[in-house]
């Protein structure tokens, strides 16, 4: 498991961390890399970066092309 639901934030965090998983992805939007989001959050990990990006690769790929 990478990521939960935080009580207090009412968002999905990465594990362990109190890191919303959202910013990451303000993160990526502003154009950053990976390295800098890991640099700045040294309490999540690269594999659950990029596991929360495949699964979000996922959600968009199964929308976009229903079954």
């Amino acid at each position: 498991m990478w990521a939960v639901i935080s009580e207090q934030l009412l968002a999905p965090v990465f594990v362990g961390t109190r890191v919303p998983m959202r910013t990451l992805l303000d993160y990526l939007e502003a154009g950053d890399p990976l390295e800098v989001f890991l640099d700045h959050f040294p309490s999540v990990s690269r594999e659950q970066a990029i596991a929360s990006l495949e699964l979000a690769k996922e959600m968009l790929t199964a929308y976009a092309n229903p079954a």
